[in-house]
Parts: structure tokens; sequence; C-alpha cells
């Protein structure tokens, strides 16, 4: 199936299924990542939740208690974003896309980046919606250093397979409200 139709598709399911009430916990995140990471010392990426999107903001909340720093991205020129370190509390300005975005706050580069999907499959392929900011972001960021992605998702987003090609980046991990998909790597 065509990537176009996977999107139409989901997108129209994720509306009719996400009344607000489906969560992720903070628990199954920080599950993943405490063994590994002394994460006082992360910079985490998160995304401000539109259109139906499971809803990252707790989960940031939480990773301040932590002592961890956060930060979102914004929209540059030419499909591209960066990452600003803020405060949830802060102000925000709405973009073209219709997604807020921090008003001011220094560029950084997040460590461990959760990132919005409207499809993926068991392989951790991400379907997003078509532009390629973040296929681009990762690219670039693991240029810089090593990094965990981790995609959020309801369990309905999942599909048999994702079409791909040479511009698409796996995600490190798949989260969602009923499981944990991670990439094993087999010598």
């Amino acid at each position: 199936m065509l990537k176009s139709k996977i999107r139409k598709k989901i997108l129209k399911v994720r509306e009719n299924n996400n009344k607000g009430k489906i969560h992720i916990k903070f628990s199954k995140i920080y599950s993943l990542l405490k063994k590994k990471n002394n994460l006082r010392k992360k910079i985490i990426g998160g995304y401000y939740p539109v259109n139906y999107e499971i809803d990252d903001l707790e989960i940031l909340r939480e990773f301040l208690k932590k002592k961890s720093k956060i930060s979102l991205p914004v929209i540059k020129k030419n499909f591209r974003m960066d990452f600003v370190q803020c405060s949830l509390d802060g102000t925000f300005t709405i973009n073209q896309y219709g997604i807020p975005e921090p008003d001011d706050g220094k560029i950084v580069y997040p460590d461990i980046l959760l990132i919005p999907l409207v499809a993926f499959d068991k392989k951790l392929n991400r379907l997003g919606y078509g532009a390629g900011f973040y296929d681009r972001f990762i690219k670039s960021l693991k240029k810089r250093k090593n990094i965990i992605t981790i995609g959020l998702a309801f369990d309905f987003q999942e599909v048999y397979l994702i079409p791909t090609s040479k511009y698409d980046q796996k995600l490190n991990y798949i989260v969602t409200n009923k499981k944990i998909i991670k990439w094993i790597f087999f010598f």
C-alpha cells in the first residue's frame, strides 16, 4: 500500500479512536532509559501534540522532575527544524502547520528524541506526515552524537509494512499504550 493511503487511513482511525483517554505512562519510557543513561545530564526532545497524537507533555514534565532538560522543535526553512531548550510553562507561538513552538530558548541537540508518528511497523519504521522533518533531523543529529529515538503511538497505528526509502530513518524503540518494540541486533 502507498504511504499516502496508509497515512489517510490511520489518521482517520486515530481521530475516531483518540478521545484523550489513552496515554503512555512515563514509567514505560523511564524503564527503557534508566539503566543506560544518567538522565540528569540528558536533553530530551519532545513535541507539542496536535492532530490526535499521543500526548507527551506529561512525560516531558516527569523528565523535568528527574532534572533532565527538555526541548521542543521549531520549524525552519526547507523542511528543517531545530530543537530549542524550553519550559512547558513558557510562551508559545503557533507555526504555519498549527503547532505551538517555544517563543525563545537556545538551540540544543537532544540525546533522547520522543517522536510522533502516523503509523509504524514491527521493523521500527515510522510513517509521519510526509514532509520528512524528523528524518532529516535524525540523520543530521546522528552525525553529531549517539541518540536514542523513541516513537510514541497508539497500538492501533501499527500496520504490517511501512514502505521505506533511503531517506527514512528507523527508530530505536516504538512505545504504544500496550507494548514496546525494541531494535534487536543479531550477529
